[in-house]
């Protein structure tokens, strides 16, 4: 069975350990990452539910086993969770499509050997890819809490879930919240409203508007009130790595599924896979699936002008035997104010971004800053194309793809997540 290692401190980390968030090394400055060990073993059982085709090769099914719980137990409780969601959202966990986009791929001036595929995450439970990340840690806490692992005695005393976010991420953390009833705090920013904040509110999530204040360091305030919270007792339902180590769990059953899907077109490699970067879990997460799984496919993680802390840490960090720990030489707070169409990867600090080098550098991939007329562009042409009808976040790694498109040989296979519904 695997495990983590701190990428940081070299801290290991069982796949038998209850709430295994971050290292125990964490001071509380979060400068270190618990990442999940490498696993030759890759298990498909035939399922349209991700958590349960791909469950032996993930944490949470791990800790249950190792803790005693069958795996008929295991099945039924995915089952049950996905039940619950389907009655909120009208769609549990299923295997989303990826399909060859010719129309984009004309668009681009692919040849008809080349061209790009598009996985469409934006029917996914809570409209985006971000329930992915958050079902591991859901599962892990439902599978401590049956089996009498976890402090609490019964569901009336359970803590309450904390999230900082203020679109796709919060969405979906209160649908399975709702989902699994139980108490989640939402921590949005101020100026934060609209559908959003409507569907945060109809799911019975409790909203913290959260002001800059005075005596603030630098960073999101969202992310301040969050851990604060934490530190009360507060569960990290987080899709930030740093905050808790099985958002990377879930995440990869993207990448594995892109990997079965482009196999049965008998293709065993791309040319690049565009993912946009916000907190940075997304992009690590399907590339570190894609790789598990055997798909050559260099990450390119993309960035907009308006806000690229990644871009700036991978500058400085490939000459760094090891960056994770000479942490704030490489990623601090973005100084600007954020700006971008694709609002929703405005994060001013990649969070994962120790997780993201060592994918482009795995997989001998890059990192690119879209200009914001490509963020734009790829808003409008993306959906015309493709019939998707994703947010301008959930194209920016088509804006990517048009950044560096004449540094591709028109016979290049590309890959693309569109990976949250226009609100």
């Amino acid at each position: 069975m695997s495990g983590f290692t701190c990428a940081t401190c070299a801290e290991k980390v069982s796949v038998d350990t209850f709430a295994p968030w971050r290292c125990p090394n964490e001071n509380g400055d979060r400068h270190h990452v618990l990442l999940i060990d490498e696993n030759d073993q890759h298990v498909v059982e035939s399922h349209h539910n991700p958590f349960i085709a791909f469950r032996r090769n993930m944490m949470w099914w791990q800790f249950a086993q190792a803790r005693g719980m069958s795996d008929e137990r295991a099945i039924a409780l995915v089952q049950s969770v996905d039940d619950e969601i389907a009655k909120i959202g009208g769609v549990g966990f299923m295997t989303t499509p990826m399909r060859y986009q010719s129309a984009l791929s004309d668009h681009l001036s692919f040849d008809a050997l080349g061209g790009v595929w598009v996985k469409d995450e934006t029917h996914n439970v809570g409209g985006s890819q971000k329930a992915r990340h958050l079902m591991s840690i859901l599962l892990h806490l439902l599978v401590a809490e049956e089996l009498g692992i976890a402090p609490w005695t019964d569901a009336t005393e359970r803590p309450t879930l904390a999230i900082s976010s203020c679109g796709n991420a919060a969405i979906a953390a209160s649908t399975l919240a709702a989902a699994a009833k139980w108490p989640i705090d939402v921590f949005i920013p101020e100026w934060a409203g609209g559908v959003v904040v409507e569907t945060l509110t109809a799911l019975g999530a409790r909203i913290n508007r959260c002001a800059r204040q005075s005596q603030d360091p630098p960073g999101d305030p969202t992310v301040l009130r969050f851990r604060e919270a934490v530190n009360k007792g507060s569960i990290p339902f987080s899709v930030q790595g740093p905050e808790n180590a099985l958002c990377l769990d879930g995440g990869r059953t993207i990448g594995w599924e892109m990997a079965r899907q482009l196999a049965q077109e008998n293709i065993t490699a791309l040319d690049a896979v565009f993912v946009q970067v916000g907190g940075g879990a997304f992009a690590a997460s399907v590339s570190r699936g894609l790789s598990e799984a055997g798909m050559k496919a260099p990450l390119v993680a993309v960035q907009t002008e308006g806000c690229a802390p990644l871009s700036r840490a991978w500058n400085t960090a490939q000459s760094d035997a090891h960056p994770a720990q000479h942490w704030t030489k490489h990623m601090w707070a973005w100084e600007n104010e954020p700006v971008s169409l694709a609002d929703g990867i405005l994060d001013d600090e990649t969070y994962d971004w120790v997780a993201d080098v060592a994918q482009i550098q795995r997989t001998k991939g890059k990192v690119v800053v879209a200009s914001e007329s490509h963020v734009v562009e790829a808003s409008s042409i993306a959906p015309q194309t493709t019939s998707i009808d994703a947010s301008p976040t959930g194209t920016a790694g088509v804006a990517g793809l048009f950044s560096i498109r004449a540094e591709l040989s028109n016979t290049a296979r590309v890959a693309v997540v569109l990976s949250g519904v226009r609100r």
